[in-house]
């Protein structure tokens, strides 16, 4: 009887260590999906007439690595405490987001469409906060857990903005 328990904790544990794994793998994906269409942003970035305050181009993927995870951890947070079934609406938030997330980067820097891509990253970022709220009436930490994101996707915005404006016959 007390084996029984301690396999089906065992068993319990290694489900949801797979599904963090998971988790995080789905925002992962995004982001490769993102990286495929910026195989020449760095490039195309350090070309670009920047403002002053714009980061380093090599600063960007170290930042969205850190991102993914904080992502994958927030949902795998939110599916552990209700599962697919209970929190079905904050979870298809959370993957609508992510494919707002990898189509960002083919706007700006496969298609050079600043314009488009500013829009769509202003919805992106109004699907972060909907997540987020959706999130934190599952697991206020997991909404936590977003906010380095919802910051990032701010300045990115910004700067997604000024360098469209500042660069009007590139995007």
């Amino acid at each position: 009887m007390a084996s029984d328990l301690l396999s089906e904790r065992r068993m319990n544990h290694e489900l949801h260590l797979v599904a963090l794994v998971g988790w995080i793998a789905l925002s992962l994906a995004a982001g490769a999906i993102g990286a495929i269409a910026s195989a020449k942003a760095r490039t195309f970035y350090a070309t670009l007439d920047r403002p002053s305050w714009s980061p380093p181009g090599w600063i960007f993927g170290p930042v969205w690595t850190a991102l993914y995870v904080l992502m994958g951890s927030a949902a795998w947070l939110v599916w552990r405490e209700q599962g697919w079934a209970g929190a079905r609406g904050a979870l298809t938030l959370f993957c609508a987001q992510l494919v707002l997330n990898a189509l960002w980067s083919w706007l700006f820097f496969a298609w050079h469409r600043g314009g488009a891509a500013f829009a769509e990253v202003v919805l992106l970022a109004l699907s972060i906060v909907a997540t987020m709220a959706a999130f934190a009436q599952v697991r206020p930490l997991a909404a936590a857990l977003l906010i380095p994101y919802i910051a990032w996707v701010t300045f990115a915005s910004t700067l997604n903005y000024s360098l469209w404006r500042r660069n009007p016959g590139v995007l």
